[in-house]
């Protein structure tokens, strides 16, 4: 029970997710990815008259139960599994952080940036609100997520999913080292 406790090393994740794309591909499947479940569950939920949600939405139906997995997963390892020491970070990233007043790294993720208290400050609606909007039209605008193109479309030798993880690793850089110091000053 121990080893599922303690933190595992990011390579034992990357075996996984590799192995994930050749079980996808003997069991037929050559889309994966986790923001078509929005439209799958909108299909589902909503039967209007729109012409993007009619479709067979059953035929993706083991997508919604990844889904499932992933959010039971998730209650599991929060609660069953869970490891009661405080999260390591870097020291030099703890260094950064502080200058921006953000000293809690108790949780997975830090209080001060995420909590609805930090949602009413303008530094919180712009990173969950305004972010999280641009995660999702990015999503759909791009025609998938990081996991669609970046795990099963590099593995199809897509040409669209090669160009969308550039631009997805390249925004990410930009974030990173440009806007989120700016961010977080607010």
């Amino acid at each position: 029970m121990d080893i599922l406790i303690q933190p595992w090393p990011w390579w034992a994740a990357g075996i996984v997710i590799g192995l994930t794309v050749p079980a996808l591909l003997v069991l037929g499947n050559k889309h994966f990815g986790l923001s078509a479940n929005l439209r799958h569950l909108c299909a589902a939920c909503l039967p209007a008259n729109i012409k993007f949600f009619k479709y067979d939405w059953k035929k993706e139906i083991w997508n919604l139960f990844f889904v499932g997995g992933i959010i039971g997963g998730a209650v599991i390892a929060s609660t069953l599994l869970a490891n009661p020491a405080p999260v390591k970070i870097a020291p030099a990233l703890a260094a950064d952080l502080q200058q921006y007043g953000i000293t809690d790294f108790s949780g997975t993720v830090p209080s001060q940036l995420f909590s609805w208290e930090s949602l009413l400050s303008l530094r919180g609606f712009i990173m969950l609100v305004l972010g999280g909007f641009l995660v999702g039209f990015g999503s759909r605008y791009a025609g998938g997520c990081t996991s669609g193109h970046a795990i099963m479309g590099l593995s199809n030798l897509q040409v669209p999913s090669l160009i969308a993880t550039i631009f997805f690793m390249v925004g990410g850089f930009i974030m990173a080292n440009l806007i989120m110091p700016h961010l977080l000053a607010l």
